[in-house]
């Protein structure tokens, strides 16, 4: 089953996030967790964390602050090119992605700076911007 073509409706949440990276084998720290969005992502190599910029300490190698969009759904595993579909626009428009995906749907963190005209690329593909249900409630949707 194809995406390309397809329409995706994404929410838009209001937190602003971090992307931080942690040396490999490190414990995820307290601080990481008290966050709408929290995921962490762990290597051989390193161990990076999506969080709440909040929360993070000024010494931290962080990407911040950035702004996460889910795709809503939840979405069919034999969809395919989801994030081609999504990301192409965002690419003709120099815009920065970091994405994450979950068992429901797919996560795109742009630079804060870049949030609006990420929504402005999306509408003028076709696709819906809508801001997220807050506290608790969150976009349903797989990854592909």
């Amino acid at each position: 089953m194809s995406s390309v073509g397809s329409v995706f409706t994404l929410h838009r949440f209001p937190e602003t996030l971090a992307v931080v990276r942690l040396g490999p084998g490190t414990d995820v720290p307290t601080w990481a967790e008290s966050s709408s969005i929290f995921s962490v992502t762990a290597t051989a190599t390193e161990t990076s964390l999506v969080c709440a910029a909040r929360n993070v300490p000024t010494k931290a190698r962080a990407l911040r602050p950035l702004t996460a969009f889910a795709v809503e759904g939840p979405l069919d595993f034999t969809l395919t090119g989801v994030l081609h579909t999504l990301l192409g626009p965002l690419a003709d428009a120099g815009i920065s992605v970091f994405t994450i995906s979950t068992f429901d749907t797919d996560w795109i963190l742009v630079p804060q700076a870049d949030a609006e005209q990420t929504g402005a690329a999306w509408r003028a593909a076709g696709h819906q911007v809508v801001t997220a249900v807050p506290s608790g409630s969150s976009a349903k949707g797989g990854s592909r």
